[in-house]
């Protein structure tokens, strides 16, 4: 497989999961969160990613999860399930489920808390590659993973048989720009800011699109990616400074959080769109009303109406 394999583009957000207010899984809120994020013309989404709180879900909520996206696959609308584990024996049996159902492909990080070397790295996913057929995007995450996968042992992760992807969300924009042009032409490559700089590089053709996180923002998120296809700058630029205010109100420069956590603030933001996001679920705990306040007082800064 190479990046020829897949038509992956765009905004592909990796969206919350709904638990209700005693922990429960609730999947008919799922497919109602879902349904919006499609009315709203995003081009995928990423479930059971860290928005997603994979780490407090069991393997069989995951594979439930799995099943319960799938149903809302399409050709314009690609659906990836995230197989974090902490060791590729327990990600092969989440690449299955995601198999299984007919998912488009599986997003997947080095081991947590782990640290493995490059070379250990290398045959984590190979080990999953070997074991699947499903096709696959590399996640770099160094903030939650503490590994920063660099340009050449992303090279080589990129030779892996089933790789076709790279989502690559170091807080290191020039080993991020190298590995731009190191991984032209072989994988997608994914995490390009919604900044000008973000608008003239894709403009240029370089880069996939972004993987987001949540997309609170709605049809602001996959407008930017559709106005570069356009050619149209001037609206990339403007609806990328939206989702600009958003990341500097909400999040530190590499991927942190300001307050809170990451996870209730998407789903305090979706929940005051009116979207059924639900609660996070233990040990993660809901914002606090102070927290929530901002979160409102910044979707009003962007005219966006919220409900109480």
């Amino acid at each position: 497989m190479d990046r020829s394999s897949v038509s992956w583009r765009g905004y592909i957000p990796a969206i919350t999961t709904p638990f209700d207010s005693s922990g429960a899984l609730d999947l008919p809120a799922l497919h109602q969160q879902i349904d919006w994020y499609r009315a709203e013309g995003l081009h995928g989404i990423v479930v059971a990613g860290t928005s997603g709180e994979w780490f407090s879900l069991s393997t069989e909520e995951r594979a439930d999860l799995f099943a319960a996206a799938a149903r809302h696959r399409a050709e314009d609308f690609v659906v990836i399930g995230a197989c974090n584990a902490f060791t590729a024996a327990e990600a092969v049996v989440h690449a299955r489920a995601a198999e299984r159902v007919g998912l488009d492909g599986i997003l997947l990080t080095p081991p947590p808390y782990v640290v493995p070397n490059p070379r250990e790295v290398v045959q984590f996913y190979s080990d999953v590659s070997d074991a699947t057929d499903i096709a696959m995007c590399v996640y770099n995450w160094p903030r939650g993973c503490v590994v920063d996968m660099g340009p050449d042992l992303l090279g080589e992760l990129a030779d892996v048989e089933n790789v076709v992807a790279i989502k690559n969300s170091t807080g290191d924009f020039a080993s991020f720009l190298a590995g731009m042009y190191a991984l032209e032409g072989r994988v997608r490559y994914f995490g390009l800011p919604t900044s000008p700089l973000g608008a003239d590089l894709a403009l240029l053709g370089h880069g996939d699109g972004l993987m987001g996180s949540g997309g609170v923002l709605g049809s602001d998120h996959p407008g930017f990616w559709d106005a570069v296809d356009a050619g149209d700058r001037d609206r990339a630029v403007e609806l990328g400074a939206r989702d600009r205010v958003v990341m500097q109100a909400w999040f530190t420069p590499d991927y942190g959080v300001r307050f809170g956590n990451q996870q209730a603030i998407m789903k305090t933001a979706l929940r005051l769109r009116g979207v059924p996001a639900g609660h996070v679920r233990r040990p993660l705990l809901e914002l606090s009303a102070d927290e929530v306040d901002l979160i409102a007082s910044t979707l009003a800064s962007l005219d966006i109406e919220t409900v109480r």
